[in-house]
């Protein structure tokens, strides 16, 4: 298979394009920045691409592409902090800019390039950079600009290409263009990817991994670890998969009741369903620091997991979780070792999961993907579209929906008035127009009037976005009458809610959950 290898510097997007490529049929590897290109690495290899990075070039510890990366010979494509590693090895320059660019920014193409090819003037690109290029590397053209900024270079001689904003990032017009021709015009590859090689290559992975040895999936009923379990059902004997759902008291309302019946359909022979809800509040009392919560959750799920392990298990199992490539970005572990950390995941950074992880005794099928891949995925997998169709819904559940420490009183507050919001986008036909919708209950409360009293009543916010994979969003726009009527019905069905707020922050600078 034709390949392109992307190496990464700690860029939050690098996987993103990945995914973008892999979508255009042509298989993708990530390496770490620093990495030498050996033989083997260059095996199949059509292209090189350096990704993004939260560091300055000038920053001390700054990572760097190997000096063997410009010998290859290979079309090299370097993508805003790459472009500007690009020019700082090439005798260019690179400096703080006066204007920053974040966000959506317009390109002028300057030239003819096959890089642009098909791609209008003045398209508008999606920025991220606080350094801009002062002077371009020697031999290099400028073949488009941003207002302030130079947005892209060209050096014939050695094969080289850069672009200082992220073609990967669905808020970019014309990026998924710009990467096709990068891969099809310059690298000259040939479509040889999709999602059934993906489901090949995996299946053989978890049958050499497994062996013969029985599997513990953790399931909350979510996209992710239906998915999993639907994966595993396929590629491993049903008797050797168990299914364990441990009901924290943090789920939505009715949760319990509806996994059960789904987990039945799927076929599997072991299910276990465990009540804990009593020992996560318990042990969330008095918290309200959302990384500790994180990681009170995570290790008392595995807790949870060995403790009530069936005694086919308790010799030897394997581990199963439906962990995706986000989950990794956001907890800051990416391929290198230069990531930076957003918020961690339980199933990512709790330390018990990190041990079993370390031993080898986990296996994460979903690792490489994003949610929009695993929804097609899971629709290739014959998995039930209603649950395919489901929103995102984070492992620790309510505990990071409600800012603060955690009660029961809380918990029952925020179940109800997620409800009638979810409820209300499913009568008004709008559910599937939104990639994620919830409510977050706020650790304050205003004053309102029921009646003729004077009441303090909790501030809920209400959450809802547009996405495709969840690294960027933007807020969906409801009309004014929907969002009053919303609020409306929860102020007068939830007594304990005296005032409903719209959360109209996109992703970024905003992270999608509060917490």
């Amino acid at each position: 298979m034709d390949k392109i290898v992307i190496l990464d510097f700690g860029s939050q997007t690098t996987q993103l394009i990945a995914r973008r490529i892999r979508e255009l049929g042509v298989f993708c590897q990530i390496f770490d920045g620093e990495s030498t290109i050996t033989k083997e690495l260059l095996k199949d290899t059509k292209g090189i691409i350096l990704s993004g990075s939260p560091f300055s070039v000038y920053e001390k510890g700054a990572p760097k592409p190997h000096p063997s990366v410009f010998l290859t010979g290979l079309p090299v494509l370097g993508i805003c902090y790459g472009f500007q590693q690009m020019t700082m090895i090439h005798n260019g320059i690179v400096d703080a800019s006066a204007t920053k660019e974040y966000g959506k920014a317009p390109v002028s193409i300057l030239c003819e390039s096959e890089l642009f090819n098909g791609v209008p003037d003045g398209f508008s690109s999606w920025m991220s950079h606080g350094d801009s290029l002062k002077k371009l590397g020697e031999d290099f053209d400028l073949i488009a600009e941003s207002e302030n900024h130079p947005a892209a270079g060209f050096n014939k001689k050695l094969n080289l290409y850069g672009l200082q904003f992220h073609p990967e990032v669905s808020h970019c017009d014309y990026g998924k263009k710009i990467l096709s021709n990068y891969i099809f015009k310059i690298c000259e590859s040939d479509k040889s990817w999709n999602m059934d090689i993906f489901m090949d290559i995996i299946s053989q992975e978890i049958k050499i991994k497994v062996g013969n040895n029985k599997v513990l999936l953790l399931i909350s009923g979510g996209v992710d670890s239906s998915v999993v379990a639907g994966m595993l059902l396929k590629i491993l004997p049903a008797q050797n998969i168990f299914l364990m759902y441990i009901d924290t008291g943090l789920m939505r309302k009715n949760e319990t009741e509806e996994i059960d019946i789904y987990l039945k359909s799927l076929g599997a022979e072991n299910i276990q369903i465990i009540n804990a809800s009593s020992m996560f509040l318990d042990e969330l009392k008095g918290i309200s620091d959302p990384e500790k919560k994180r990681e009170i959750i995570g290790d008392l799920f595995i807790r949870i997991q060995s403790r009530e392990l069936p005694n086919e298990l308790k010799n030897n199992y394997i581990l199963a979780q439906g962990t995706l490539y986000t989950d990794f970005i956001e907890s800051g572990k990416g391929v290198g070792n230069k990531a930076k950390a957003i918020k961690s995941h339980h199933n990512v950074s709790s330390p018990m999961v990190e041990a079993k992880r370390n031993a080898g005794l986990i296996i994460e099928p979903l690792e490489e993907l994003f949610k929009d891949e695993v929804r097609q995925l899971g629709i290739a997998l014959g998995i039930d579209s209603r649950i395919i169709s489901r929103h995102p819904f984070p492992g620790p559940g309510l505990a990071v929906r409600i800012i603060g420490d955690i009660t029961k009183e809380k918990v029952s507050i925020l179940q109800e008035a997620d409800y009638l919001f979810i409820q209300e986008l499913k009568t008004r036909n709008l559910y599937n127009k939104i990639w994620q919708a919830f409510c977050v209950l706020l650790p304050v409360k205003s004053v309102g009037v029921t009646g003729d009293a004077r009441e303090y009543g909790y501030v809920l916010a209400l959450r809802a976005i547009t996405s495709v994979d969840g690294m960027t969003a933007d807020v969906y726009p409801f009309n004014t009458s929907d969002l009053l009527e919303i609020s409306s019905i929860i102020t007068n069905t939830i007594p304990e809610i005296g005032r409903v707020v719209y959360d109209i922050s996109s992703k970024p600078p905003a992270t999608i959950e509060w917490e």
